[in-house]
């Protein structure tokens, strides 16, 4: 069996945190950022664990699905 390719896609947006949690950027904080208000602009700073619901995709394209 060959080796699982890591999606680079994926390697460059999501982290996984030592107790195995799935950390991401926030959304909307890339452009356009003059029509949004500072309390949106503040609230998407930072990272943030990405819900359950995408963890295993997540962690499939990170190449280490089957293990957790």
């Amino acid at each position: 069996m060959p080796k699982i390719k890591t999606n680079s896609s994926a390697k460059k947006r999501f982290k996984v945190t030592g107790s195995g949690k799935v950390i991401a950027a926030h959304a909307n904080h890339r452009h356009l950022m003059r029509k949004k208000s500072k309390r949106s602009k503040g609230a998407t700073l930072g990272t943030t664990i990405i819900d359950e619901s995408d963890h295993y995709r997540a962690l499939t394209l990170l190449g280490i699905g089957s293990n957790h």
